[in-house]
C-alpha cells in the first residue's frame, strides 16, 4: 500500500494505493484511518488523477466516481453499501433507511437495519469520492461522519445542499 499527502480545502487528505487503483481517502483526524502498512510514494498516476478529480470538484464541477478505478477493500456486504452511495447524485441525498431497504433488495433480503448500513458507510475508506457525506439521518439530520460533522455540512453546501 503506498500513499501521499495532499491539502484541500476540507484539510489535509491522504490518498492511498494498491499501485493500480485508489484504496483510500481520508480527512486527517477522520475515524477508522487506513492502516499502518503504508510507504510513502508521491508520483503514482492514480495520485495525480485523484488530485485533478479533487480539484475539480471543489472548483464547483460534477465528476463522476466512475473517472477514477476504485477499489475500496471491504465486506461484500459494505462494498454493495459503497457502489449505493455511488449512485447518489451530486448535491443530492439520500437516508440510511433508504440505504436499507436498497441494499436488502440487492441481497435479497425483505428488510435490514438501517444500523447496519450505517456501520458500512461509516467505515467508507475512499471519502468524498464515494459520497458518504450525502447520507442523513431519516429526519433529514447531520448524523455520523468519521470525517467530523463540520465536514460533512462544508460538503453538502459546497454541493448546494445546506443541512
Amino acid at each position: 500500500m503506498q500513499y501521499t499527502v495532499i491539502p484541500s480545502p476540507v484539510g489535509e487528505l491522504t490518498l492511498a494505493s494498491d499501485g493500480e487503483s485508489l484504496t483510500g481517502l481520508w480527512i486527517k483526524g477522520q475515524k477508522y484511518f487506513g492502516g499502518p502498512e503504508r510507504a510513502e510514494k508521491t508520483d503514482l498516476p492514480i495520485f495525480r488523477r485523484t488530485e485533478e478529480w479533487l480539484s475539480r470538484y471543489f472548483a464547483g464541477e460534477r465528476p463522476s466516481t466512475t473517472e477514477l478505478p476504485l477499489s475500496p477493500r471491504g465486506s461484500e456486504f459494505r462494498r454493495i453499501v459503497w457502489r449505493l452511495l455511488c449512485e447518489i447524485p451530486y448535491g443530492e441525498v439520500t437516508t440510511y433507511g433508504e440505504l436499507s431497504r436498497r441494499a436488502a433488495k440487492i441481497l435479497g433480503k425483505e428488510t435490514m437495519a438501517a444500523q447496519a448500513i450505517g456501520g458500512a458507510v461509516g467505515h467508507n475508506p475512499i471519502s468524498i469520492i464515494i459520497p458518504c457525506h450525502r447520507v442523513l439521518g431519516s429526519d433529514g439530520s447531520l448524523t455520523g461522519y468519521a470525517g467530523g460533522l463540520h465536514i460533512k455540512q462544508r460538503l453538502l453546501e459546497h454541493e448546494g445542499r445546506p443541512v
